[in-house]
């Protein structure tokens, strides 16, 4: 999974090699109440610019397409050893 939407918000996957371009906007970390603790998780709302331009959320989701692809091969890697 590389993204998702929640009320309405897209949020992209971000990890150690791409998470300070995120920062760097200033953009929010997705968070979830559960129990009634506050947790995050490794996605980032995506710029509001990459909304209206094409090319600009093609390059943020190839970005995050390649994150996902880096933990799924961690897990994999984890399962077979």
């Amino acid at each position: 999974m590389f993204g998702l939407i929640a009320d309405g918000v897209l949020y992209l996957k971000a990890d150690k090699e791409t998470e300070n371009e995120f920062k760097a906007k200033g953009l929010e970390k997705f968070t979830y109440n559960k129990k009634g603790k506050e947790l995050k998780m490794s996605y980032y709302q995506a710029p509001e610019e990459t909304l209206e331009d094409g090319e600009e959320m093609s390059s943020w989701a190839a970005k995050a397409y390649s994150t996902a692809l880096r933990a799924a091969s961690k897990k994999r890697k984890k399962k077979t050893r």
